[in-house]
């Protein structure tokens, strides 16, 4: 028999077991890659616009290897389909996480999904409308002397959703922490202290979320991720520490 898994309560009161969170969460991962595939068919349908928006910054593209365009429109399906399908997904991940919460609410779950979708829209926005043309005007001002630019589909995608999806996962940092504040699992002081290997670990998470190898865009990511986590920290030392 099952043992409860540390006292949190379920719905209607009751200790959930490791089985029963574990099913939980198997059934939410279900429901959240159906939303994604169905966001995916969707994108499939407006394809030609959305390829039209992404690549507006950069111009005419060309794909070098027989196979890249498809592969492309593949890996744009996936990214649009995780787009369309967040307010779901945020969703599912929050009402996972409510039992952790002593007052439990269909108002404090909408106020978190909300409020994940506004700073998911604002740091991808961010990414989309000043870091990739602010980007690629950076890297295409070296090669002015050398010769005339010719961008691939695949660099130039890849570029764009992987600074635009991390952007909109790492301005949820604010609200992550908060979170975890708010049921008692951080601390100010603690995040003080851990001010030097959170600085270590945002370059090293923006160079695999950015999935590059070049200094300047793990930059753009990890920069914003510390100053997000410094505000973060001063919120919950003068707003929910006191």
């Amino acid at each position: 028999m099952s043992r409860p898994f540390s006292g949190v309560p379920a719905a209607d009161g009751a200790c959930m077991t490791l089985t029963e969170h574990l099913d939980e969460l198997r059934r939410r991962l279900l429901w959240s890659l159906a939303a994604a595939t169905a966001g995916a068919i969707v994108c499939q349908i407006f394809i030609d616009d959305l390829t039209r928006v992404l690549t507006a910054p950069a111009g005419t593209l060309y794909f070098m290897k027989p196979a890249e365009a498809f592969f492309m429109h593949f890996k744009l399906l996936l990214s649009g389909g995780v787009t369309l399908a967040s307010p779901f997904l945020f969703y599912e991940f929050w009402a996972f996480l409510m039992p952790a919460f002593s007052r439990r609410s269909g108002r404090l779950l909408a106020l978190l999904v909300v409020s994940s979708l506004l700073l998911s829209a604002a740091g991808g926005a961010l990414a989309f409308f000043f870091v990739v043309p602010q980007g690629l005007k950076f890297f295409l001002s070296f090669g002015g002397h050398l010769g005339q630019p010719l961008i691939s589909m695949e660099s130039y995608l890849n570029f764009v959703i992987m600074l635009v999806l991390p952007f909109g996962l790492v301005f949820n940092l604010p609200l992550a922490l908060l979170t975890l504040a708010k049921i008692g699992l951080v601390s100010s002081e603690g995040l003080k202290r851990k001010r030097r290997f959170v600085i270590f670990a945002s370059f090293l998470a923006s160079a695999a979320l950015t999935a590059t190898t070049d200094i300047f865009s793990q930059c753009l990511l990890a920069l914003p991720m510390i100053v997000l986590y410094e505000a973060s920290r001063l919120i919950i030392k003068y707003v929910l520490d006191r």
